[in-house]
C-alpha cells in the first residue's frame, strides 16, 4: 500500500491528543459538508426556477421556427410545403402570419400583434391548455382569442355584442391619403377565448384565422411570415435545419426555441454562473478552515514527521500525507453534503415544504449535472487548499 496514503488514512480516522485540533478538524469537516449541501441545493433551486421561467415560452414557442431572412414575409409553394412535410423528424407544421395592428373596443385602443394561424396550429403548440376562459377559435371564422392582459386593458369580455371589437390594419401603398377611412382595412371580430401564459405574452397576441389575417394585410394565400414546426422525439435538429435551408434556397432563417428566446436564455445562464461563483466563493472561505486544520495537524505531528524523515522518508512523501488527508476529507465531506442536499431537494419535490405563493411551491430540479458540478468543485478546491497547507512541510520544519 502507498506509504503516504496509509499514513493519511490513519491520521484521518484517529483523533488527536490535542482537543483544540479535534475541534478545528470538526469545524473544517462541517464547513465542507454545509458548503457542498448549500451549493447543491442552490443550483437545484435555480434549475427549477430556470425550467419554471422557460415553461412559459414552451407553451407559445415551437421547436423550430422558419422566418424570412429579408423582409417580413415569404412565399411557400405547394412543392416546398410537400417537401417540408416529408422531412424525417418533423411531427407537425403550421403556417402563421403576424404583424402589429390597432385594436379598438368601446373607445379604448391598443396596438399589439395580430397572429393568423392555420388549422394545424394546435398540433404544433398545445394552445388549449393556455385557455383561461372560453374556447379556442374555429378555422375560417372571424373568431379571435385574446391574451388576459389585452382583455384587462380593453375591459373586453367574451361574446361582446353591445360594442364591436374592431381591427384596423394600415393599407399598403404610396401617395397622399385623401380619405382616412381608405387608409385602413377594418373588420369586426368576435372574442371567444382568453389565454393566460405570462404577463408579457398575455399582452402580446390576438390570435385569428390565417385567411382573415391575410385578407386584412392584403397578403396572397401562400404568403406568410413564418412556419412553426413540432419535432419528433430524438430527432436531429441540425440535420432538419440543413434540409429546410435546402428547400427554401437559403433564403430563410431557422431558429430553435432557445434561439427564439436568446435574451432570456442568456440572462438565466448568466444568473446561474453568478450564483455558482458566489457560492463557490463561500466554499473557498470555508476551506480556509481546512488549511488551518491541516497546518495544526502538521505542527501536532511534527515529532512523528521528524522520525519518519530520519528513517529515510522524503519530504515530498511527507507533504503528500497531508495533501491526501485534506483531499480525502474533501471527498468524504462532499459526499455527505451532497447526500444531505439530495435529501432536501427530493423532500421539497415530494412534500413542497417551502411555498412561493399559497398554490405554488418553490421549484427545484434534481439532475446529475449539478451533482457532478458540486462534487468536482469541492474536490478541486479541497485539493488546492490541501496543497497550500502541505507545502508547510519543509526540511527546515523537520530539521
Amino acid at each position: 500500500m502507498n506509504f503516504s496514503l496509509y499514513i493519511a488514512k490513519r491520521y484521518l480516522r484517529s483523533a488527536s491528543k490535542n482537543n483544540a485540533i479535534n475541534i478545528i478538524n470538526g469545524i473544517a469537516s462541517l464547513g465542507i459538508i454545509v458548503g457542498a449541501m448549500a451549493l447543491f441545493v442552490v443550483l437545484s433551486v435555480f434549475s427549477g426556477l430556470k425550467d419554471f421561467s422557460l415553461s412559459f415560452s414552451n407553451d407559445s414557442d415551437p421547436d423550430l421556427k422558419i422566418s424570412a431572412t429579408l423582409g417580413k414575409s415569404f412565399y411557400v409553394s405547394a412543392k416546398q410545403n410537400e417537401k417540408l412535410l416529408k422531412i424525417n423528424g418533423i411531427a407537425a407544421s403550421s403556417k402563421v402570419l403576424e404583424d402589429r395592428v390597432l385594436f379598438m373596443f368601446d373607445g379604448k385602443e391598443i396596438v399589439t400583434y395580430l397572429k393568423g394561424i392555420d388549422a394545424s396550429y394546435g398540433k404544433v403548440n398545445d394552445v388549449k391548455k393556455t385557455i383561461f376562459q372560453g374556447d379556442w377559435l374555429e378555422p375560417n371564422t372571424t373568431q379571435v382569442v385574446v391574451g388576459y392582459g389585452i382583455s384587462q386593458k380593453l375591459s373586453l369580455g367574451l361574446f361582446e355584442f353591445n360594442h364591436p371589437f374592431e381591427v384596423f390594419v394600415p393599407r399598403p401603398g404610396k401617395g397622399a391619403i385623401e380619405n382616412p377611412e381608405q387608409a385602413f382595412n377594418k373588420t369586426d371580430v368576435a372574442p371567444v377565448g382568453i389565454y393566460a401564459i405570462s404577463e408579457d405574452l398575455d399582452s402580446k397576441y390576438v390570435y385569428v384565422d390565417l385567411g382573415l389575417a391575410q385578407n386584412l394585410l392584403e397578403y396572397k394565400s401562400n404568403q406568410i411570415s413564418a412556419i412553426e414546426l413540432k419535432l419528433k422525439p430524438n430527432s436531429d435538429e441540425e440535420i432538419i435545419k440543413k434540409e429546410l435551408q435546402t428547400i427554401f434556397n437559403n433564403k430563410v432563417t431557422v431558429k430553435n426555441r432557445a434561439q427564439l428566446n436568446d435574451s432570456l436564455y442568456k440572462m438565466l445562464n448568466t444568473e446561474n454562473i453568478a450564483v455558482y461563483l458566489i457560492f463557490t466563493l463561500v466554499i473557498i472561505i470555508a476551506l480556509f478552515n481546512l488549511i488551518g486544520a491541516l497546518i495544526m495537524m502538521i505542527l501536532d505531528k511534527k515529532e512523528n514527521l521528524k522520525t519518519l524523515f530520519n528513517l529515510g522518508a522524503e519530504v515530498k512523501s511527507l507533504r503528500k500525507i497531508f495533501l491526501l488527508q485534506g483531499t480525502l476529507l474533501s471527498i468524504f465531506g462532499g459526499i455527505v453534503g451532497l447526500l444531505l442536499g439530495i435529501i432536501v431537494v427530493l423532500l421539497q419535490q415530494q412534500f413542497q415544504f417551502i411555498m412561493i405563493t399559497p398554490t405554488l411551491a418553490y421549484p427545484v430540479v434534481f439532475n446529475i449535472q449539478n451533482v457532478l458540478i458540486v462534487f468536482a468543485t469541492i474536490v478541486l478546491l479541497g485539493f488546492i487548499a490541501s496543497f497550500i497547507a502541505s507545502s508547510r512541510v519543509t526540511k527546515k520544519l523537520l530539521g
